[in-house]
């Protein structure tokens, strides 16, 4: 994983390599492609394709992910979700908000999640598609038994919907509404009623507003609230199971934002997320990996994990030791982050997937060379006041937009020549602002 990615690469096609390369260019993780310049994340891979595998037999899996600001966590959680996609599974990916997703109302979590909710065929909300697709397994089902006749269109709407209730018979002990709404869609669709259809399909993603008449027409009444969302859940993981995903994988990005909510509304997202692990634990959620990220001074602070006991016992994890020896099979994994080392592994990495699509790969070969790619990671670190940790975003973006576009475009630029590397407050986030004001105003020759 850590080798550097050529032009002859098989497993990177134009396409992806375009996407990739666009993305760093803005400054944003890409959607995908992140293996082709993954670095350092090569140890973890077994666990979790153990984890992977776990999920996909019906088993849960649960891990908190750790690391600075800069360190890398957004880039391991798409990273791992393509692993989770090869496999066929669901994911998506919540980023937790004070304003726009609280953590203490789970209900709202759970719209976001069928909002992003996506797989290897489609973009999000893939919800309509799992439930359309789960429909057709269990028609393909019933006329398999051959129970039923295809053209009698009314006693295999009855199949269906006797299978319908069996295979969700443990979310109708407590979520009955759940079923009823997947009834009075499948009804609506057969009826020609798409405005029925849409809404119903909207109410099962835990969104509000969904016209009255619809919910009526199904025998469902109000919204979605807190404890229900745990029964949707456990009803969506049973539709995409049965219609060939096996799981699910959940990131709940940047849980760190509950240290700075008013501390009744800590507390209660502190224990709704107790909640949430209580209930992997139980087996409630078969097919389910949950993988949340933080700052250590969420895992540690007070103002964090330790203020509820019970969340701190499970998931405290010893990293007295050696960072090397870290067990990545532990309940919390630490990213170690970046130093000038991994840096320049990491422009070798993107370098390779540049030459993929370059008009003229040679010269980005020769000018943009290794020496180079060493010195620029100085230059950008020595920018944000050494610290290598927080400079991968960008280190990546001036490699490609100030330096490997022109030498593609250019055929008499040098980079050692004619590039100096600045760096304004304009293009960096907050993290980066600040270590950069501790370095002072910056413009770096490079050797």
């Amino acid at each position: 994983m850590n080798t550097p990615v050529g032009p002859q690469a098989p497993d990177i096609s134009p396409a992806r390599a375009r996407d990739v390369v666009d993305a760093l260019r803005r400054g944003t993780v890409p959607q995908q492609g992140l293996g082709l310049f993954a670095v350092g994340l090569d140890r973890f891979a077994d666990s979790l394709d153990d984890d992977l595998a776990t999920v996909a037999r019906g088993g849960s899996a649960f891990h908190a992910l750790r690391g600075e600001y800069g360190s890398g966590k957004t880039f391991f959680a798409r990273w791992l979700a393509e692993r989770a996609k090869r496999r066929g599974m669901a994911v998506s990916e919540v980023q937790i908000s004070e304003t726009e997703t609280p953590l203490h109302r789970l209900e709202t979590v759970y719209r976001r999640l069928t909002e992003r909710l996506t797989t290897s065929t489609h973009p999000p909300s893939a919800l309509r598609a799992v439930i359309d697709s789960w429909f057709y397994t269990l028609e393909e089902e019933v006329l398999d038994s051959g129970d039923v006749d295809e053209n009698d269109e009314a006693g295999l709407a009855r199949a269906v919907d006797e299978l319908l209730e069996l295979r969700l018979t443990d979310v109708a002990r407590t979520t009955p509404a759940f079923s009823a709404a997947l009834r009075g869609y499948r009804e609506a669709v057969a009826a020609g009623d798409s405005a029925h259809a849409e809404a119903l399909i909207a109410w099962l993603g835990g969104q509000k507003s969904v016209a009255a008449s619809a919910k009526r027409a199904a025998g469902v009444r109000g919204d979605l609230d807190h404890f229900a969302a745990l029964g949707f859940l456990q009803g969506l993981l049973t539709v995409l199971r049965d219609c060939g995903h096996p799981g699910l994988l959940l990131v709940l990005d940047e849980v760190e934002t509950l240290q700075r909510v008013r501390g009744d509304v800590r507390e209660k997202s502190l224990n709704a997320l107790r909640q949430l692990l209580d209930e992997i634990d139980a087996g409630r959620f078969p097919g389910l990996f949950l993988v949340i990220t933080g700052t250590p001074a969420f895992y540690e602070g007070q103002q964090g994990v330790q203020r509820l006991a019970p969340l701190a016992q499970r998931l405290a994890t010893d990293f007295t030791t050696d960072p090397r020896f870290d067990s990545p099979r532990a309940v919390q994994l630490r990213l170690p982050g970046f130093d000038l080392a991994s840096l320049g592994r990491l422009g070798r990495n993107v370098r390779g997937v540049y030459q993929a699509t370059a008009k003229n790969p040679d010269r980005i070969a020769a000018l943009a060379d290794d020496t180079y790619l060493d010195d620029l990671a100085r230059a950008v670190t020595g920018s944000l006041g050494g610290k290598a940790g927080i400079a991968p975003r960008l280190y990546l973006r001036k490699l490609v937009a100030d330096v490997l576009d022109r030498i593609d475009t250019f055929d008499d630029f040098d980079p050692r020549v004619h590039y100096t590397l600045t760096v304004n407050a304009s293009e960096l986030d907050e993290v980066e602002r600040n270590a950069a004001a501790n370095a002072g105003d910056v413009e770096l020759e490079l050797p």
